[in-house]
């Protein structure tokens, strides 16, 4: 039987099959070191189970509107007018499964055959995948270690064409760690308008910014910016959500009202006791998520530290997320080779670059342990010493 010309373009997430292995490998008895994680390393704060729970408790187990709660979506009105300076009405907020469904959702909502979407290397691996799905074509901007991975405006320019829908910008970014500046953003923003190319702002790791970087709200630039921009966010990093499978999007009223149809006729909604922690972590302590990033940054300074004094490699210190790109290139192997043998022969784990468009580097993830990547990082580079 014959599968879609569709899904057969499509390949598994290698970020999750990496950390799968990692764990098959763990299961037997095998002591693995896994820098693959793209996900915090704490529980849930106490206050979010227990919104959940208490909504479970109490029959809170319908159907709600597509679109989600309406007190989540204020609260996320609120949020974004607080945090990010942006206004948006709740009916502009669309609650989903997770920020990756409200960035496939987005694309779909945009997005057909015969358009081009702006895309800056390393990316998040499922990016060309979504704009391919929905019928569109990725178009990959190459970035460099010079300009700490960060895609320049002529860069953006360069790539586009009469074709060019939609840039894709993730900031702080998943590979890199980079964080764009408010005039780095700005001069984006200046060539996206010039032919109203829509903005998919993925800002999912905003709380998690180090030394004297500062999150920018693409959306805050400009009405021009405003406009054009869908921000994307959810609450897997911030509040170590990841397995609740929760996130959203704002966007210009017609935008959201698409978006709203479509999640309508694929998930309907995300479950119903899972909107209620969301609201208890959006208006409850937030102190967690302060001692979460203190600890990631005293990981962040450790593992960049010992990364940069082992020979051939190089690396940028990353200014968000949690996540050290390190580059492999004059080791000889590809990234996909050097992955492989250094988990079978350290079983240390990493991500190759391949899969985030870039063969030159791997990423390693420091949402885990001290005494893991302490140890890690030793096997790491006794291993790349051996190259």
């Amino acid at each position: 039987m014959e599968i879609s010309a569709r899904a057969a373009q499509m390949s598994p997430s290698l970020t999750l099959a990496i950390d799968a292995k990692a764990k098959a490998m763990k299961s037997e008895g095998l002591d693995v070191c896994g820098f693959g994680a793209g996900e915090p390393d704490f529980d849930t704060p106490d206050h979010i189970k227990a919104a959940a729970i208490q909504a479970l408790e109490s029959g809170f187990t319908k159907y709600t509107p597509s679109a989600g709660l309406p007190e989540l979506r204020q609260a996320v009105a609120d949020k974004l007018q607080a945090d990010n300076g942006v206004s948006y009405r709740p009916s502009q907020v669309i609650v989903s499964s997770g920020a990756k469904q409200a960035c496939y959702n987005a694309i779909l909502a945009t997005c057909q055959p015969g358009d081009e979407v702006v895309i800056p290397a390393p990316y998040w691996v499922s990016y060309p995948d979504m704009v391919r799905l929905a019928g569109a074509e990725p178009v990959i901007v190459s970035t460099t270690e010079r300009n700490s991975w960060k895609m320049r405006a002529e860069d953006f320019e360069n790539a586009m064409t009469p074709r060019t829908k939609m840039l894709i910008l993730n900031t702080p970014n998943n590979p890199s760690g980079a964080v764009y500046t408010r005039d780095e953003l700005a001069a984006i923003v200046e060539v996206a308008a010039e032919e109203d190319i829509y903005i998919l702002a993925d800002e999912i790791y905003e709380k998690l910014i180090y030394d004297d970087a500062q999150h920018v709200s693409i959306a805050s630039l400009s009405k021009e910016a405003y406009d054009l921009t869908i921000t994307i966010n959810g609450f897997s990093k911030a509040y170590a959500m990841t397995g609740w499978r929760l996130g959203y999007l704002a966007a210009p009223e017609a935008v959201a009202k698409a978006v709203d149809s479509i999640q309508s006729h694929s998930t309907s909604h995300p479950a119903s006791f899972v909107q209620r922690g969301g609201v208890a972590a959006l208006k409850g302590d937030q102190q967690p998520l302060t001692d979460m990033r203190e600890e990631f940054d005293l990981r962040r300074n450790y593992m960049y530290d010992r990364i940069t004094k082992i020979p051939n490699i190089t690396a940028v210190k990353p200014q968000g997320a949690f996540y050290v790109l390190v580059n492999i290139s004059q080791l000889g192997l590809t990234s996909t080779n050097f992955a492989d043998r250094l988990l079978s022969k350290a079983n240390v784990a990493v991500i190759p670059g391949a899969a985030f468009g870039d063969d030159r580097v791997v990423r390693l993830s420091y949402a885990t342990s001290i005494d893991i990547i302490k140890k890690g990082l030793d096997r790491f580079q006794d291993f790349c010493r051996t190259l």
